[in-house]
């Protein structure tokens, strides 16, 4: 009975050092799971989207021009305050130093508006569009273009 017994022992030892292995794995595979699915959770939480900058804008001093008229009434004039909306501090800085040509670029587009085109919706929309335009060059030869991103009426009395 010795032997049977040394050889039904001798049987069991491979399955249980088999099961052991298998358990040991299946702990290794359910702990890196779990670690995986954690680690995952926390870089979501961490990626959360930032807010946007806050806006960078730029209130100009108001613009008092004289319109023309094809009958040239002096009488027709546009009283308009103006904020421009900027990309980035760096844009406002360089349009701070250059504050006068700003301003004498945008007297000589607003006194070439007509009072039937500013009276629209429309002339308004086409008046930003241009004030962007008129500003987007460069104040000095070899620096890179100016970017408004938008240009916002604060007062705007067409008389």
């Amino acid at each position: 009975m010795s032997e049977q017994a040394n050889k039904a022992k001798g049987k069991r030892f491979p399955w249980m050092i088999i099961l052991i292995v298998v358990a040991i794995a299946a702990c290794a595979a359910a702990g890196y799971s779990w670690w995986r699915m954690h680690n995952h959770t926390e870089g979501t939480v961490s990626a959360k989207p930032q807010p946007p900058a806050p806006p960078v804008f730029m209130p100009l001093d108001t613009f008092t021009v004289n319109l023309q008229t094809p009958t040239n009434d002096p009488d027709r004039v546009l009283y308009v305050g103006l904020t421009l909306r900027l990309p980035d501090e760096e844009t406002r800085t360089t349009l701070t130093g250059y504050l006068p040509e700003v301003r004498s670029r945008l007297l000589l587009l607003l006194s070439r508006q007509t009072p039937a085109q500013l009276a629209s919706e429309a002339g308004k929309q086409q008046l930003i569009g241009q004030i962007k335009d008129v500003l987007r060059p460069s104040m000095v030869p070899g620096q890179p273009e100016q970017k408004v991103t938008d240009v916002l009426f604060t007062a705007f009395i067409l008389r």
